[in-house]
């Protein structure tokens, strides 16, 4: 079940790094200060698999701390299933923070700005740090790209200012709820640049902006193991007729996960036959698909095969 957790949904452990901090706001804080990048590391120390191969093989090597150190200041949110795990204040702080991040899976890892505005997310990638220090560099260059987009709107106006700000905030390549919650000012600018919505971004957001609500409910059913609540956000979600195409076809995933993860196989089985009769040619059927044909595999007692090596 470990390995279905890190596809669909997938204090600090002892490091070896003493940078590493649970403090949010002190590390935005220091963000600012040095110009640095922000770190996060969603994860689920002792439940996600993923997570803790990303630990062991990443973040916990010497030569990880030396190559990255100077370029990040690191943060933990650690979502563990034994809760003495994390103080109170440090487990409420990381309850919060899902709401302004609703990240899909652990572990998810996002880079952001002195802000706390996430330009860059990635997960576990195989090589060690050989190869995932070149990894984080390219993801950095998306926050100069970001940050020269921006300048390059503002010489604008009109629809074609919209379309710009638009183009820079897809270039992030990160969920739109996150984006939506952490970027309200640049959606405002849209807004107003295109105030007839020729580009369809407010209808779009509004869109978006009930999937938030949905991921919110989910996230907070499944931090206190309460299947009823996600089963209730998610039928609720898709009875919602604003919420359609790929984020339709993404609640219904989560709610075939949320059986998944309780070993319901035939219930989620259900949702996912419902998920793909309702849009056979969605941009996710295929993912739903495969997802329907591994339950069938552990429902019938067979090893899950061709799983992904990373937790997304």
């Amino acid at each position: 079940m470990t390995r279905i957790l890190s596809i669909f949904a997938c204090l600090l452990l002892p490091l070896s790094a003493a940078t590493w901090t649970s403090d949010f706001d002190a590390a935005l804080k220091e963000a600012k200060a040095s110009e640095k990048a922000v770190l996060i590391d969603f994860t689920g120390s002792d439940w996600c698999a993923w997570c803790i191969k990303l630990r062991q093989e990443v973040f916990d090597q010497p030569e990880f701390e030396a190559g990255a150190k100077d370029k990040f200041i690191f943060v933990e949110l650690d979502y563990p299933k034994d809760k003495s795990r994390v103080t109170e204040a440090v487990g409420k702080q990381n309850a919060e923070l899902l709401k302004r991040y609703p990240i899909k899976g652990y572990p998810t890892i996002l880079l952001c700005d002195g802000e706390g505005r996430p330009f860059a997310a990635t997960a576990y990638q195989e090589g060690g740090p050989g190869k995932y220090l070149p990894h984080l560099d390219e993801l950095l260059a998306k926050r100069t790209a970001r940050d020269k987009a921006f300048a390059e709107a503002d010489k604008k106006e009109g629809v074609e200012k919209a379309k710009l700000l638009i183009a820079a905030l897809e270039g992030l390549q990160l969920d739109p709820p996150i984006v939506a919650v952490n970027y309200p000012q640049v959606a405002e600018q849209i807004k107003k640049a295109d105030p007839n919505d020729e580009t369809g971004f407010a209808k779009n957001q509004a869109a978006e902006g009930r999937f938030a609500d949905f991921m919110a409910k989910l996230g907070e059913s499944r931090q206190s193991k309460n299947l009823d609540g996600e089963i209730k956000a998610a039928e609720a979600a898709l009875a919602d007729p604003k919420i359609t195409g790929e984020l339709r076809q993404q609640v219904y995933g989560h709610h075939a996960a949320s059986f998944a993860y309780a070993e319901k196989f035939d219930e989620a089985i259900v949702v996912l036959n419902r998920a793909i009769a309702d849009e056979p040619d969605g941009t996710r059927t295929v993912e739903l698909q495969n997802f329907r044909s591994l339950l069938e595999r552990l429902k019938a007692g067979l090893p899950a095969e061709a799983l992904p090596s990373k937790g997304e």
